[in-house]
């Protein structure tokens, strides 16, 4: 059975940090590309960041370019959004997401491309 647990989530005030992480289960997630996903209330769920299957190649959306840095360790079947600058705006239930495939270089930003998510991660920054 796999699962993604995430976790790290909280409440920061405008300009702080956090560091989120997707535990995976199940699954040989050396196989799979990772990505991170956030929904705020009365919204569509949007992508926020992507990693492939090694790491070498990330991918962020226009909104948290600069500010957050996704990785991956295949060794703790872990990836992590590290998470700075954080703006009100920001707020949302963060959720990981994982894919699988056989191309190391490849990551996806549309969520229907996703296999299995995680159950999600409330981000609250007050301003």
């Amino acid at each position: 059975q796999v699962q993604l647990v995430e976790s790290g989530g909280g409440l920061v005030q405008a300009g702080g940090s956090l560091r989120l992480s997707c535990a995976a289960s199940g699954l040989t997630f050396s196989e799979y590309a990772m990505g991170w996903f956030r929904q705020a209330p009365g919204k569509e769920r949007e992508f926020v960041a992507a990693i492939s299957r090694s790491g070498g190649i990330t991918s962020y959306a226009d909104s948290v370019k600069g500010r957050f840095t996704t990785s991956r360790d295949n060794a703790k079947n872990t990836v992590y959004l590290q998470m700075n600058s954080l703006k009100p705006e920001d707020t949302a239930v963060y959720y990981c997401a994982g894919v699988r495939t056989y191309i190391s270089w490849r990551y996806a930003t549309d969520k229907n491309e996703y296999d299995y998510w995680g159950q999600g991660t409330q981000v609250t920054v007050s301003s």
